[in-house]
């Protein structure tokens, strides 16, 4: 959205593009923006990083691993995918910051990333030292009263930082925004399923950490959604799309069970087809147990409902009982029916 607003031209008309054609866009405009006079130990730095990008560019489809520092809005650790960012000139902001007057809070969380703070509150929940326990949960105090992801020092931060009319990239709750600064205020681009048909709604106003905006058209003038019902579903659709990404994600990285070090040197193509078809046959045949498992999870049968909840292992068994309780009885009846009563 940043390279729309600033640099890409996309063809008249085209109203919907694949996530192919934006990937090729993108890497044409990499390619393009290489510098022209650099020296020769930069060009081979610049052709490097570039061929790292490319490398990850697919990943810009589902999702960015960036692992953010408390201590600054520039401040992320360091990760293959930033070079995209370093790449296209694009800056990269977020708000999650440590209020430096809070003398507790900065000791227990230090120069931290996220990643190591989650690290460092497990190790001090289990160590014998109350002073490490205490600083523990503080620093799980933290987490949870900042879910949001942005603090009203890291916002105050991003105000000054964010230079007027900057189009950078804003990230927050596993998310990437587009943002702007005009007349000193921040905006996010709106980009939510809700707003659709919103044809005015374009930005959306930064001014809290609870995420209620004013929104704008592209000229940053006030227009309120004409429909908020619509809206507020869509915007629903859109977390419930986003939570299904993630479930996705998360079990496509916990499929990865391959161990490339296993397989032979100077395996044909062949075989080495078929290894991975055998491999992906067994993810199915898991994903598709695993969703007849949580199906019967959810069965009860009407005796159970009220009894209370039971496995479905016991659910099972019950009604196979009953069945065999009612197996003799049937066949009473079945021997009734045949036979005369002599009178």
């Amino acid at each position: 959205n940043i390279l729309l607003l600033s640099q890409i031209k996309l063809p008249p008309m085209m109203e919907i593009i694949t996530a192919e054609q934006l990937m090729e866009y993108l890497g044409d405009y990499i390619l393009d923006a290489k510098p022209k006079e650099i020296s020769e130990i930069q060009r081979l730095n610049y052709e490097q990083n570039m061929s790292d990008a490319m490398a990850i560019l697919h990943k810009l489809q589902t999702g960015l691993d960036v692992n953010v520092k408390f201590t600054g809005v520039r401040v992320f650790e360091y990760t293959p995918e930033c070079i995209v960012f370093d790449l296209l000139d694009i800056p990269l902001y977020h708000g999650w910051l440590v209020d430096p007057q809070v003398a507790d809070i900065v000791k227990a969380v230090g120069n931290c990333s996220y990643n190591q703070l989650v690290e460092k509150i497990i190790s001090c929940k289990q160590s014998d030292n109350s002073e490490l326990v205490s600083e523990g949960f503080v620093a799980e105090q933290f987490l949870n009263n900042t879910a949001t992801q942005l603090t009203y020092h890291g916002l105050c931060e991003l105000t000054s930082a964010v230079q007027e009319g900057e189009l950078c990239v804003f990230f927050r709750n596993n998310h990437f925004s587009t943002m702007t600064k005009y007349k000193g205020q921040l905006y996010l681009l709106v980009t939510d399923q809700g707003f659709l048909t919103e044809e005015k709604v374009v930005w959306e106003s930064l001014h809290n950490v609870d995420g209620d905006g004013n929104f704008c058209d592209s000229e940053f003038h006030l227009r309120p959604p004409s429909d908020p019902e619509t809206v507020y579903r869509g915007q629903q659709d859109q977390i419930d799309q986003d939570y299904l990404m993630a479930l996705s994600l998360q079990q496509e990285q916990q499929s990865q069970e391959i161990n490339w070090e296993q397989i032979p040197e100077g395996i044909s193509d062949l075989e080495l087809a078929k290894k991975l078809q055998e491999e992906e046959d067994r993810r199915a045949s898991q994903y598709y147990q695993e969703q007849e498992q949580a199906a019967a999870q959810f069965y009860f049968p009407p005796q159970q409902q009220v009894q209370g909840a039971a496995s479905p292992a016991s659910a099972r068994q019950s009604g196979s009982n009953e069945r065999k309780r009612k197996e003799p009885r049937e066949k009473e009846k079945e021997k009734e029916k045949n036979s005369c009563v002599l009178l």
